[in-house]
């Protein structure tokens, strides 16, 4: 089944050629990385999945229909940039944060039902932060709250995660800690996974596939067979542009 598909899609935003002629598949239990510098439509690329916006000529499809009538969004799970870059004033506990994955499916008045309380240690379990359920989203690490997003995206139960620049700003260490985490639910849950990223040395590791991207489509080829310096001069303008942005 393909998850995601993407037929000559093309965008311009306030008179600038944003995407051009994109065709992409992501077939179900893949871990595609979309990768390109800045300003390459990356984040544009997902807004366009979402439905954030539309494009002005091409065809998108979520699990089989088109874009503009699917409504079962409850599938898809979204990680923004910076998301887990939380205010330090704010009250809410860890708990609270990961029950709001559950409105998608019990709707924003409901009050949370057995099942989603399942869902929510669930998640909480699946990261390693059931310990902390009761603890301020304050009190914790740059880390911990990365994880506590991608437990929130993971309460909704989705076939489809989707993140866009999730580890900006993070250290080494828990970059490596986060990709482990996503290779693992990739390859014990068998989530369809979506991540846009600058990280090439861990994108090599970790993803299944890589689509490279500038405004228009580079290549999408297994990650096993690697990037050839023809191809990264292609999305990049030159390896050593790509080079910059590995970490």
């Amino acid at each position: 089944m393909t998850i995601a598909e993407l037929r000559d899609v093309s965008l311009r935003l306030d008179g600038t050629q944003v995407l051009e002629g994109i065709t992409l598949d992501i077939p179900e239990g893949d871990f595609a990385a979309l990768i390109g510098p800045n300003g390459a439509g990356k984040s544009t690329l997902i807004r366009v999945l979402l439905g954030m916006l539309r494009p002005q000529a091409g065809t998108v499809r979520l699990f089989g229909e088109a874009l503009g009538s699917f409504r079962d969004w409850m599938r898809i799970s979204y990680i923004p940039q910076h998301a887990a870059d939380i205010d330090p004033r704010f009250p809410t506990s860890v708990w609270e944060v990961v029950s709001l994955g559950r409105v998608t499916r019990r709707g924003p008045l409901r009050f949370l039902s057995r099942d989603d309380r399942a869902a929510i240690a669930r998640a909480l379990e699946t990261v390693g932060m059931v310990g902390k359920r009761r603890r301020r989203i304050r009190e914790l690490s740059g880390g911990e709250r990365q994880r506590i997003m991608i437990a929130r995206a993971l309460a909704s139960d989705p076939d489809f995660l989707i993140l866009d620049e999730p580890t900006a700003g993070v250290d080494p260490g828990t970059r490596a800690q986060f990709y482990d985490l996503l290779r693992s639910l990739n390859a014990t849950r068998g989530l369809t996974i979506l991540l846009a990223t600058h990280d090439l040395g861990a994108v090599m590791t970790v993803a299944k596939t890589v689509a490279c991207i500038n405004r228009r489509l580079v290549c999408h080829v297994p990650a096993a067979e690697g990037l050839t310096a023809e191809r990264l001069i292609e999305t990049y303008g030159s390896p050593l542009g790509a080079m910059t942005h590995v970490h």
